[in-house]
């Protein structure tokens, strides 16, 4: 029987780790703090690759280890597989996951300064919050790249990841294989 952790500490452990390097080490450097919180990402899915594969015969090809993060890796995280995988055959994969469960719980407060609910204001007020919960969700998003980089990396495939957000919770990886 494996073990299991609440998904709830995790939830609170990822909005801490954010909140801890992006705002109280690195508050005035994002970038670093981005690539720190993607490290430790990195670790954790090295560390999971090598548990979910242990009694795995190696992958043939980058598409089997593409199918397998898509599939198993995903399903033992999240608790299900992801939405959509497309590729464009030349080391490019896109993994879309439709619910997100690590932004489903993000959102921001709209800010004080709007007039009320008339005309361009309210759209200027409306466009602040999406930008707030965007920036929010994109420092999120580090740990989980840093997770499938690390696991990629472990199964034997050089990879870059990145994520786009098109609407919270929804969100897509992009995984670049290095030739």
């Amino acid at each position: 029987m494996g073990r299991e952790v609440s998904e709830s500490c995790v939830d609170s452990l990822l909005i801490e780790m954010v909140s801890t390097y992006a705002d109280r080490f690195y508050a005035s450097k994002p970038e670093l703090a981005a690539r720190r919180i993607e490290s430790i990402g990195y670790q954790v899915g090295h560390q999971l690759s090598e548990r979910y594969t242990m009694d795995r015969p190696r992958f043939g090809d980058h598409l089997e280890a593409i199918k397998f993060i898509c599939k198993d890796f995903w399903s033992e995280i999240f608790k299900k597989q992801i939405d959509n995988l497309k590729t464009n055959h030349r080391g490019t994969f896109v993994l879309q996951d439709n619910r997100f469960r690590w932004l489903s719980h993000i959102s921001v407060d709209p800010s004080p300064d709007s007039s009320g609910p008339s005309g361009a204001s309210q759209d200027a007020s409306e466009a602040s919050v999406e930008n707030k919960a965007a920036q929010a969700a994109s420092m999120h998003l580090y740990f989980p790249c840093g997770i499938i980089r690390g696991a990629l990396t472990n199964l034997g495939i050089s990879c870059a990841v990145s994520a786009d957000i098109s609407n919270l919770p929804a969100c897509s990886f992009v995984i670049r294989i290095k030739v």
